[in-house]
């Protein structure tokens, strides 16, 4: 099926086909005509299964522009999740004049969202926690809501956050469209269905399972041996882009610690960092100036990076379900996906437990083939890319092309293939540049203009 199919607006079917979306997939094929419709919905859909456009079309087909007023509330469980859903809605619906898209995460001041709530919205998408707090200030105008879509629900509940999702759900009009999406279904999301929902459609795509193109390895350690363990590892495999999971923010601040004085391009990504800091996180790992992320389950929720070469379960997670959603990050777009476990004789249950759960048995892979830790042969472990952040973004008009422009020309004079990635944002733009030359990139653009203006240019380290 095509979106020309669906009943979607012109201007809708106009911006997918601008972005290139041809075919739908399942899960939009099933969710869309029901959305449309206006009825609950209960959906399980793994991550990278099109799920946030099967939500956000129907949204956005009924928002009502010349009424700037919140219609839509999008709840999901982590910061980085939120602007990725921003960013998506506000891409699928850049047809529709004046769409007005905010995002209402904790980690970021409160002011200049309480200030953008008095301007008015027609969407919101948030954390639990600031939602319910921006409700209790009586920031938050809810009666016109039409309707709130729960994402990742079952990470929500995890999280801890049932009472605040039931709070607000309550302060909503009964009239109200809900949508709940959700890897899994444990009782307590029935639970929620049963007393927010009224008869919701149910689409069921994908079992939990594992993907098939994903090899799985398990490497036998005991706990002290794990930081060196993965070092070899990491040397065996040389991934380009990898994320390493661990069970709690300090791990991944030690080992982080561990990889980079080793010679990884390496960083690190949990809870407690500040918005910006993860923002500058996030940018250099898509962009490929850091190799290998380490993350905990709850960080690295909705990081979505193409051509992950693979996963790395530091630590195994104490369900299958998380360890379902991590490796589902390697293997797409038809390429062979590798994941990786270090196994300590105390993990033996969590392996028969994921086994049983993906019907896929942990392949074994060989320690003694690995080469040392130390090993100073071989290809390097660091980053042929640095990135740089321009104090200019979407906002101010900025465009991936000025951004080129200015390192290719007369002024900066690198060839196009010494600039990787360029990101842009609201209010700043990242670009990776080779290492080799990243001096004279710094200094072309901090000494000439893009766009004819000048704009603060750092070295992100």
């Amino acid at each position: 099926m095509d979106f020309a199919a669906l009943a979607l607006s012109p201007p809708l079917l106009q911006v997918l086909q601008e972005l290139e979306f041809q075919t739908v997939t399942p899960i939009q094929a099933q969710s869309i005509p029901v959305l449309l419709q206006g009825r609950d919905l209960i959906g399980q859909a793994q991550t990278g299964s099109g799920k946030t456009a099967a939500f956000a079309l129907p949204i956005l087909q009924k928002v009502r522009l010349q009424q700037r007023r919140l219609q839509a509330l999008v709840l999901c469980p982590t910061r980085e999740l939120c602007s990725q859903v921003a960013g998506d809605l506000r891409r699928l619906g850049r047809r529709l004049p004046g769409l007005q898209v905010l995002v209402l995460a904790g980690g970021q001041p409160i002011g200049p969202q309480l200030n953008a709530l008095e301007k008015g919205a027609h969407i919101a998408v948030g954390t639990p926690g600031r939602v319910l707090d921006l409700l209790e200030r009586e920031a938050l105008e809810t009666r016109h809501l039409a309707t709130v879509v729960l994402d990742e629900a079952d990470r929500m509940l995890d999280m801890g956050f049932r009472e605040d999702m039931e709070r607000i759900l309550g302060a909503t009009p009964s009239s109200r469209q809900t949508v709940l999406f959700s890897a899994t279904f444990p009782p307590t999301i029935e639970e929620m269905s049963r007393a927010f929902q009224k008869e919701p459609a149910r689409v069921t795509v994908e079992e939990a399972g594992a993907a098939p193109d994903i090899q799985q390895l398990s490497y036998a350690c005991a706990p002290s041996e794990k930081t060196a363990l993965l070092l070899r590892i990491l040397r065996q495999h040389q991934p380009a882009s990898a994320i390493v999971f661990c069970n709690f923010k300090a791990t991944v601040t030690e080992l982080t610690q561990a990889l980079v004085q080793a010679g990884v391009s390496a960083d690190g990504l949990q809870g407690d960092l500040e918005q910006s800091e993860r923002d500058r996180v996030m940018a250099k790992f898509r962009n490929h100036s850091t190799r290998i992320l380490v993350a905990t389950d709850v960080a690295g929720r909705g990081i979505d990076v193409e051509a992950l070469d693979a996963v790395i379960n530091f630590d195994l997670p104490w369900q299958p379900e998380p360890y379902v959603h991590r490796i589902g990050r390697t293997g797409r777009a038809g390429r062979r996906g590798l994941a990786i476990s270090l196994v300590t004789p105390q993990d033996r249950r969590k392996v028969e437990g994921i086994e049983q759960a993906t019907g896929v048995k942990l392949e074994p892979g060989s320690v003694e083939t690995l080469p040392p830790a130390d090993s100073k042969g071989g290809v390097s472990l660091g980053s042929p890319w640095e990135t740089l952040v321009i104090s200019a973004g979407r906002k101010d008009k900025m465009r991936p092309g000025d951004i080129l422009g200015a390192l290719t020309g007369e002024a900066g004079g690198l060839n196009a293939s010494d600039v990787g990635k360029i990101e842009i944002g609201d209010r700043w733009s990242y670009v990776a540049v080779s290492k080799r030359v990243v001096r004279v990139a710094l200094q072309a653009l901090r000494e000439g203009r893009i766009k004819g203006r000048k704009h603060r240019i750092d070295h992100v380290r």
